[in-house]
């Protein structure tokens, strides 16, 4: 388990990242109020949040961007495992220096979280949707920094104001107030069903008929609540995939074509050079 803490301006930004061979807690508390925003990597790792007699759960939380206010006696408990690994990037600000944030940012604060600037309990959770593909580059991107010293670090501090504003920006324009609860399981369903069958996934269709909806209702809701059409979503995933599988050495580049769904190399060569901006033969 690692747990870093740097400090950006007035923003507090928390990295961590921890593996087990088997279930383990890993809890943590805030000293101070703060208002943040937490971005989940790929570990689809589970949380449950505690205040009082009272706690949130959250069972889906890959590519999850999960903004909220909380004080000294919130309780963030993550439940790792060898399947659900931790990685989760927060950026935060203590309710006292909001004012004082550069370039305007404590006034969005104040505009699109007004009810984590204004809280009525310990924990106030606000808004919460799945990041977009652009988020998830940087998010990876933050987890796997090639560089070191003081490079590393004016890397880190143009990534952190970058997925910031992907983040204001997506709340500007995203709309996903009217998907209830339930409703949100069920697109988790399918974005689970797509995941389980990356190499030859069903068709709409099908995947319709196992979540119980129409086909109408699952494409506008899913991209209403991922950013992306739902084999879009498919191909960003397999992408990532195969990234790590390649920069990992667990697997050629062939091999991790193959192993995501591509046929042929040239198009999944093609598709990796548009989503990364270089080949896959290039990563080091």
């Amino acid at each position: 388990m690692t747990r870093d803490i740097i400090n950006i301006n007035d923003f507090t930004i928390l990295v961590e990242e921890a593996t087990a061979e088997e279930a383990t807690i890993d809890s943590c508390f805030f000293d101070e109020p703060l208002i943040a925003v937490a971005f989940y990597g790929e570990g689809d790792v589970d949380l449950t949040v505690k205040y009082g007699d009272k706690h949130k759960e959250f069972s889906h939380t890959k590519g999850l961007t999960l903004s909220f206010y909380a004080d000294e006696h919130v309780e963030f408990i993550h439940s790792v495992s060898a399947s659900k690994p931790l990685q989760c990037l927060v950026i935060a600000t203590s309710t006292n220096t909001i004012d004082n944030l550069p370039n305007q940012e404590g006034e969005l604060f104040g505009e699109m979280l007004n009810q984590l600037v204004n809280p009525d309990d310990h924990y106030v959770e606000g808004p919460s949707f799945i990041m977009t593909p652009e988020m998830q580059a940087i998010v990876d991107s933050l987890f796997n920094i090639q560089y070191q010293g003081k490079t590393k670090m004016m890397f880190f501090r143009s990534q952190i104001t970058a997925l910031l504003s992907h983040f204001f920006g997506q709340l500007a324009s995203l709309k996903t107030e009217g998907i209830k609860p339930h409703e949100r399981e069920k697109l988790n369903q399918a974005k689970d069903i797509l995941l389980k069958n990356i190499d030859n996934p069903p068709s709409l269709n099908e995947i319709s008929k196992q979540i119980g909806w129409n086909m109408f209702k699952l494409k506008k809701d899913f991209k209403a609540f991922f950013g992306v059409p739902v084999f879009k979503y498919l191909q960003n995933e397999r992408l990532t995939l195969a990234h790590k599988m390649i920069r990992n050495q667990e697997s050629t580049v062939q091999e991790a074509a193959w192993h995501v769904g591509y046929d042929s190399l040239s198009s999944f060569s093609n598709a990796f050079e548009k989503k990364f901006g270089y080949r896959p033969s290039q990563i080091k």
